[in-house]
């Protein structure tokens, strides 16, 4: 009787571990907001921008309290709301796109509160460059999307960093400072 039970037990055990495996989410592109500010001439004023094209994926356990993060920007299709800044950002004075045509950040779902992660433990490459930067996520939600029915997850998530450790120092000899806030809104798609 005891082994019957204790393999029913292990059946069980088994059978919710097969349940909470990891889903993976498509990001969407139409839903999905990777935005900056930064400094201009050293205080006079806080330029903003977006980047328009992005993909990428979230992979999360709920039950294991684990996930993962991968998105890549087209660093091309900034957006100032200004085609003369938008020119100037292209090119090899700023983020170069021709020789590099991507930006890339990658990381792991941490610090979980209530079943949802609160930032993320990863890395940025940009410019060539790749450094460590955490993402704090301000708000994290997962449910049926009404008009799609699919389930969705959501997410906007922050960070600050210096632009200079990644080469990209345009206007420090004039004062500009090279700290930037990076502000992402993401929403991905249960792809199964």
């Amino acid at each position: 009787m005891t082994i019957r039970l204790a393999a029913l037990c292990a059946g069980a055990v088994f059978a919710a571990q097969a349940s909470a495996a990891p889903v993976t989410y498509t990001l969407d592109p139409t839903h999905t907001y990777p935005s900056f500010s930064a400094d201009h001439m050293g205080g006079m004023s806080v330029w903003r921008g977006k980047f328009r094209k992005s993909s990428g994926k979230v992979v999360l356990d709920r039950e294991a309290k684990t996930g993962s993060v991968s998105v890549t920007i087209d660093t091309a299709s900034i957006d100032f709301g200004f085609d003369k800044m938008d020119e100037h950002a292209r090119s090899a004075d700023m983020f170069d796109v021709e020789k590099f045509p991507t930006a890339r950040y990658e990381g792991k779902l941490a610090g979980f509160k209530d079943g949802a992660p609160t930032e993320v433990d990863g890395s940025l490459t940009l410019h060539g460059v790749t450094k460590p930067l955490k993402l704090a996520i301000r708000s994290f939600l997962c449910k049926p999307n009404p008009m799609t029915k699919k389930e969705t997850c959501g997410a906007d998530a922050s960070a600050t960093f210096s632009r200079a450790d990644f080469g990209v120092s345009y206007g420090q000899a004039y004062g500009f400072n090279q700290t930037v806030t990076l502000d992402i809104q993401v929403e991905g798609v249960r792809a199964d």
